[in-house]
């Protein structure tokens, strides 16, 4: 099911929380959605799903809104926040309503309740439960209606390393059997795990959406890595061809602008003996910063010394 979100504005008041923003979510694969802290990420998500109204444009589900599904959970499962559940029932009540209202077999809370987990603490009450337990109960009610659609805002909030990775491995199945996931993190070492698409947003407009390769080719520092007992002749030979040598440690050197075939044959020239030649990446996360650096809501700076 291919989600198509086209124009979408929402003010809140003189503020634009959401500007024109449009995208496509695509089967068969993991969207990142990422954004810094208010970049309008969460309320695109909510009038996605009709939670907030927008000032203009649609979100169409295989080109249906969201309001037209008659039992959503069949055909959407979205989590936007673990902790909007009624403290007072239990987890398996929780689930046994969510099921009633649209028409799901009572047996698939069983079946949900054993796969996130919870199945030895479903009949404690939700006030009970820890953040992790409220995100694996959330995730339970998600998968409840075996859906097509998957939007989840930050889905490993509150978990440990086990359920980190539980997480990761759901939502690489359900990509693999073809169904379209959407998830908002600010985890983005996870994403980088787990998701082929990004799409990218910052005040509530697009930056880009491509996948997480071409996003960290376009956006993020690359250099090549030098290793060698004997490098004083071999910084000279690169600084002359106009590389930009930086010194990491008396063995290592990061190269930037120039060709790994460059350096290499630098080094025979000079007759020096190298034990790594290797290109080198940076992260989604630089990426991400970097593309990101003029939309960010709050600029952190290094503290000019420590306490005294």
């Amino acid at each position: 099911m291919t989600v198509t979100v086209e124009h979408l504005t929402k003010r809140f008041g003189s503020a634009v929380a959401v500007d024109d923003l449009s995208f496509t979510v695509q089967p068969g694969v993991v969207t990142g959605f990422l954004g810094p802290n208010g970049s309008g990420k969460s309320t695109t998500m909510r009038c996605m799903l009709g939670l907030d109204r927008p000032n203009h444009g649609t979100t169409l589900f295989d080109g249906r809104p969201f309001t037209s599904f008659t039992t959503p959970l069949r055909e959407i499962g979205a989590l936007l926040d673990a902790g909007y559940v009624h403290p007072g029932r239990s987890g398996r009540n929780h689930l046994r309503w969510l099921a009633a209202s649209n028409g799901l077999p009572s047996h698939r809370v069983n079946e949900v309740l054993e796969l996130v987990g919870l199945t030895s603490a479903a009949g404690a009450k939700v006030k009970s439960y820890s953040l992790g337990m409220r995100q694996r109960l959330g995730l339970a009610g998600v998968l409840l209606g075996d859906p097509q659609v998957v939007m989840l805002d930050e889905p490993a909030n509150g978990l440990d390393p086990e359920g980190i990775r539980w997480i990761r491995d759901v939502l690489a199945h359900l990509a693999g059997q073809g169904r379209t996931v959407l998830v908002s993190s600010h985890q983005l070492a996870e994403i980088a795990l787990i998701a082929t698409d990004l799409v990218v947003i910052g005040k509530g407009r697009l930056i880009e959406q491509s996948t997480v390769q071409q996003f960290i080719a376009t956006h993020a520092d690359r250099w090549v890595q030098v290793k060698s007992p004997s490098l004083g002749s071999l910084r000279a030979a690169l600084a002359a061809a106009g590389g930009d040598v930086t010194d990491i440690d008396p063995t290592t050197l990061h190269v930037r602008n120039l060709a790994i075939e460059t350096i290499g044959e630098a080094a025979a020239h000079a007759s020096v003996v190298l034990h790594e030649l290797s290109p080198q990446t940076g992260s989604l996360e630089d990426a991400f910063l970097a593309a990101t650096a003029d939309a960010q809501e709050y600029r952190s700076a290094m503290p000019a010394g420590g306490a005294s």
